[in-house]
């Protein structure tokens, strides 16, 4: 029972046209046009003969109607949200590869695969400041006054939000991940690098995930006339940032392979051609598939950002945001992968994600790993992202060979 190349291009083509603003995917969790897109994968898997359910953390569910919530089964799955202007693949190509296999074993008539699609609600973090928040309240990491306390751009929090799609957190408990319901998690997913796709690779096994540090800095000097103040009587707040920045990229470059630190956002008050800047915000993303790296590399950010203010005379202050650990993947999963990607794929390559994913978050709890496909030129976040439709089939049928074949 082979994986349709044309369902799942009619798939993506389709969850594309849900966006709230044309020229790129623009899906904020609970959305309309991220209700529409989840409305669409949820009767798909219906008409493939599946149940489905919302958990209340707002992640949604579907199983052959054959095979009990609690029976064991394989999970696969991943997000439909996405950053603003962002790319049709991120995503979206995790959701529609299980949902392929569901589809392609009810239209062969054979037994139901032991598979559950998910769809995890709010991967990306755009939408309210925090990643994963979907799969990080399923699994109990985040407690109904954490998701309370994270809003959108609307001022609504993620509770308020998601009423209106099944967000229940009186029933946070009640409804949390069970390990024995799951023999293991495979997230499919694009590589949003570009080593796949210049190697001519169809398909890679994740063996980890990069661990990720986020950091607010707020750098506080003083205002003042551009004109009438000399530079040496100055406090340049955008002055200081400038040097942590650039200090920042060294950083990167000297501390190990794999490691990268990202300046994403910056804000300069008052912001006026004629005015010394007195105030800067900026963000730092720090990643790393080693943890001592991490561990390290945080100290120095600090000491860094300290060095350059105190050189100029500027108060400052650092609130890290997000603490997520480097998480390897399980060995034997990767392992029974690895064989179905030779046997199907006739490949046996490895990948290492930059990018975090729901995967990391289940990893701690279940069995876990993630299949790769290429991204064209490395591109993700953006319009222009783009992944064969032929390798996402591939992934499909990889996916459905162990669920079908591999024994916990």
């Amino acid at each position: 029972m082979p994986a349709s190349v044309d369902r799942i291009r009619s798939d993506i083509e389709a969850i594309a046209r849900f966006t709230e603003t044309p020229g790129g995917a623009d899906r904020p969790t609970f959305s309309p046009a991220w209700r529409e897109a989840r409305d669409y994968v949820i009767d798909q898997a219906r008409r493939a003969g599946c149940k489905v359910r919302v958990d209340a953390a707002g992640n949604a569910h579907a199983r052959p109607d054959s095979i009990a919530w609690e029976t064991p089964v394989w999970l696969s799955g991943s997000h439909i949200d996405s950053v603003p202007r962002g790319g049709n693949y991120d995503g979206v190509a995790g959701v529609v590869a299980p949902l392929e296999v569901l589809r392609a074993a009810e239209e062969a008539g054979t037994t139901a695969p032991p598979v559950e699609l998910i769809i995890f609600a709010e991967e990306e973090g755009t939408t309210f400041g925090l990643g994963m928040l979907g799969s990080r309240a399923w699994v109990g990491d985040l407690s109904e006054t954490r998701l309370a306390a994270v809003r959108n751009a609307k001022g609504e929090n993620y509770i308020e939000a998601g009423a209106a799609h099944d967000v229940r957190p009186s029933l946070l408990l009640e409804d949390a991940f069970n390990a024995r319901h799951y023999l293991g998690l495979v997230e499919v997913h694009i590589e949003q690098g570009p080593g796949m796709w210049n190697a001519e690779v169809p398909l890679a096994v994740v063996t980890a995930i990069a661990g990720r540090k986020q950091y607010r800095v707020k750098l506080s000097g003083v205002a003042n006339h551009a004109g009438s103040t000399s530079m040496a009587d100055r406090k340049d707040a955008l002055a200081a940032a400038a040097v942590c920045i650039l200090q920042l990229e060294g950083l990167a470059n000297g501390l190990a392979d794999g490691t990268v630190i990202t300046v994403g956002r910056i804000e300069c008050r008052p912001n006026a051609i004629n005015v010394i800047p007195a105030c800067v915000e900026f963000t730092i993303d720090f990643r790393s598939p080693s943890n001592d790296v991490l561990t390290e590399g945080d100290a120095q950010i600090r000491q860094r950002v300290a060095q350059a203010c105190d050189r100029r005379g500027i108060a400052h202050a650092i609130e890290k945001s997000e603490d997520a650990p480097a998480v390897q993947m399980d060995a034997d999963l990767c392992a029974k992968l690895s064989r179905a990607c030779a046997e199907v794929a006739k490949s046996t390559a490895t990948a290492v994600s930059g990018a975090l994913h729901d995967a990391a978050i289940l990893a701690p709890r279940l069995p876990a790993a993630m299949l790769f496909v290429p991204s064209k030129d490395g591109i993700s976040h953006n319009p222009a992202e783009f992944s064969r439709v032929e390798d996402i089939a591939l992934a499909a049928q990889v996916l459905l060979k162990l669920v079908t074949e591999a024994r916990p």
